[in-house]
């Protein structure tokens, strides 16, 4: 039987007549979409249909949900992936519409044509008022350097910019291939640039990043450009800094909160528009013709390269696989912490009976773990071997039918250039409980947790009191500990479990005690994330 499609709003005609060639096709906006929801095998939307949890239990033929744009926060991906739905999106649909309106942007902020226009439209002929200054010659700070921000730099370098970056997570190569300079610090960035342009995804450790010290820390006169979030941005901390005149400029497409209406809007040395980065004929176009590309593929069983939940895993493969898949993610995201975010080389290595099986699937979860949080768009278990292509980082796979003491075993190790992190880990029991075999050169036995805490110190008598002293102190439960050491009198890697995230100031306080490292973790379920 030849599968249904729904395409509930609008789409580029090319979209369409893709999904024509190959199923039978309905234009419907105007029926409810309780009563004619199960009819279909899949779904094309754009953002004004809500697929809610009530929806999507209806459609008990729904095979993928395409989302015809960037952002999936009108489908409840949770309920989706419950029902074994994939839901795809279209995120490269816009890299080049956002790329151009920072571009845009930085001209408008360099030049004042806003203000200018303003002034003209209003009968003023200011040429004085409004001389700005040339961009050739002048040096361009990249903050991220994903999708987005590489085009930008590919345009700022054609005008004849020099372009610094900061990215941990891109490798070296894809800075040089580009022409762009890499440096290891945003405070580098801060020192250098003339003008600043974000492009950083939102996660807890951005959000709000450029405060006032990062203000302070830049050069006088610095140029701001922000067509990524709004909240990367302090914006009181901005609107000091513009009215004290550190701050020469800002061209702001995105705000904390939007619609925005604040004090920013009153200063005329603030371009804005309405986040318009992606609002683009083409990019709407691009992204009909994507999310059709998407829906074709799932109901084909081809690969879904946009899919933004959990990919289905055949019957046979998931039951000796399954229950490694969450922990490799979780091995993934201790090794890239523990890596301090750095990578050239990501290896992962199953030994033991996974020997036997296609362990690709091993790879992709470590992969996503590694990436949670530190890209520029949803990371899921499809997009994150594209991730590390995009940033230069080789990805092998190796097998080993002996495992030593363990019937499986997962290891994955980091490099990045004469710096290798390894860490290994096996399932135990029927629950298969996820454990922790080995770290930072260390052999050792723990059950992973959520909250994860290591410490690695000289071999002397007395440090597990005081570690368990100070966090008992700080109302910090310790669930579970493990020493292990590299031989008498050498170096020793303590493990912890904890109830609570231990605060700041008590990891800083360890680490002032003499310890190498004290290291704070945390692993939640990324396989479902």
């Amino acid at each position: 039987m030849t599968a249904k499609v729904l395409v509930r709003e609008a789409i580029a005609d090319a979209g369409v007549d893709l999904l024509r060639a190959r199923f039978e096709v309905d234009l419907d906006g105007e029926s409810e979409l309780a009563d004619i929801i199960d009819r279909y095998d899949a779904i094309v939307v754009r953002s004004a249909t809500k697929l809610t949890a009530d929806l999507i239990e209806r459609a008990q033929r729904l095979k993928v949900i395409g989302r015809a744009g960037v952002g999936v926060d009108n489908v409840d991906v949770e309920a989706a992936t419950r029902r074994g739905i994939i839901v795809a999106n279209a995120p490269e649909s816009t890299v080049v519409s956002a790329a151009e309106h920072t571009i845009g942007l930085l001209v408008a902020l360099a030049r004042n044509i806003p203000q200018a226009h303003a002034a003209l439209k209003q009968g003023r002929w200011e040429r004085h008022a409004y001389g700005g200054v040339e961009l050739a010659g002048k040096t361009l700070g990249v903050l991220g350097f994903g999708r987005i921000g590489q085009q930008v730099a590919r345009r700022a370098l054609g005008l004849g910019m020099r372009v610094v970056a900061y990215d941990p997570y891109v490798a070296v190569d894809r800075f040089r291939e580009l022409g762009a300079e890499r440096v290891e610090t945003p405070e580098q960035v801060y020192a250098a640039a003339d003008f600043l342009t974000l492009h950083l995804p939102l996660t807890p450790e951005t959000r709000g990043s450029l405060d006032a010290a990062a203000f302070a820390a830049m050069r006088d006169g610095v140029r701001l450009v922000n067509a990524a979030r709004g909240a990367l941005v302090d914006e009181e901390a901005l609107l000091e800094a513009l009215r004290s005149g550190k701050v020469a400029g800002a061209a702001l497409d995105v705000f904390s909160t939007e619609p925005y209406s604040g004090p920013l809007l009153e200063l005329d040395n603030v371009v804005v528009t309405p986040h318009l980065a992606a609002s683009t004929g083409e990019a709407q176009d691009r992204a009909g013709v994507i999310v059709a590309e998407q829906v074709a593929a799932a109901l084909e069983g081809g690969l879904v390269t946009n899919a933004v939940n959990i990919p289905a895993i055949g019957a046979e493969d998931l039951e000796v696989l399954g229950p490694y898949v969450p922990l490799a993610a979780k091995l993934g995201r201790l090794a890239i912490d523990l890596a301090d975010g750095l990578a050239d080389e990501i290896v992962l290595t199953a030994y033991g009976g996974l020997a036997d099986y296609d362990t690709r699937l091993l790879t992709v979860a470590a992969l996503n773990g590694i990436f949670q949080g530190r890209a520029d768009r949803p990371v899921n278990y499809v997009n994150a071997p594209l991730i590390a292509v995009e940033r230069g980082i080789e990805v092998r796979e190796e097998r080993s039918s002996s495992a030593r003491d363990y019937t499986n075993l997962v290891r994955v190790e980091i490099r990045s250039g004469e710096r290798r992190v390894q860490v290994a880990g096996t399932t135990i029991g029927r629950e298969h409980r996820q454990w922790l075999v080995h770290a930072l050169g260390f052999d050792l036995e723990l059950e992973l947790a959520p909250l994860f805490v290591l410490f690695r110190y000289d071999d002397v008598p007395g440090v597990i009191g005081r570690v368990g002293t100070l966090f008992g102190e700080a109302g910090v439960n310790i669930a579970n500990m493990t020493v292990s050491r590299t031989r008498r009198g050498g170096k020793a890697l303590m493990a912890l479990t904890v109830d609570s995230p231990p605060p700041p100031e008590l990891v800083e306080r360890i680490r002032a005690e003499g310890f190498d490292d004290a290291r704070v973790i945390e692993l939640r379920p990324l396989a479902e994330a």
